[in-house]
């Protein structure tokens, strides 16, 4: 089952590099992993999607838990929450082709965000599986790179990761 997992630790170097060697260490895999600043500079935000049961997910947290920088700790999954990925994607795109590709991204409320004479660059944001949908929308088209942000996800309601 595909879990995702917020947490908030200590802004300081090496920190990220014991949270991935703790995962490397157990034979883990991170399918996405994203990590940024927060409001307060001291700490930073760190959003991790794995897969596992619920015993592999538990052994996970503990672990982390064990981990000095690690502050507070929270499984998005469990609850209610909103996740978000970007992704942009550079495709071919000559004469007829052109529109069909404006078509796609407009039903996908994706965005056009560089044109060549033969090329589109499209920004897409939403779900990992919305992601995936405009990919399997473009069969056909001939793609020339992809990138992805990795998976984003915030609590629903007054639920927080805050001190």
């Amino acid at each position: 089952m595909r879990h995702i997992i917020a947490l908030l630790l200590e802004n300081e170097s090496g920190a990220l590099a014991r949270v991935v060697g703790l995962f490397a260490q157990r034979g883990y895999n991170i399918d996405s992993l994203t990590v940024a600043a927060t409001e307060d500079p001291t700490m930073s935000r760190l959003t991790m999607v794995t897969r596992g049961d619920d015993q592999v997910i538990e052994q996970i947290t503990k672990q982390l838990h064990k981990l000095i920088e690690v502050v507070k700790l929270v499984d998005l999954s469990e609850s209610a929450h909103i996740e978000r990925e970007l992704m942009m994607v550079k495709v071919k795109a000559n004469g007829d082709q052109r529109e069909e590709v404006k078509r796609t991204a407009d039903i996908f409320r994706a965005q056009i965000i560089d044109v060549s004479p033969t090329t589109y660059t499209i920004q897409v944001v939403g779900t990992s599986e919305k992601l995936e949908a405009f990919i399997e929308a473009l069969t056909g088209t001939q793609i020339l790179e992809t990138v992805r942000t990795g998976v984003s996800g915030i609590s629903r309601g007054e639920k927080a990761l805050a001190l």
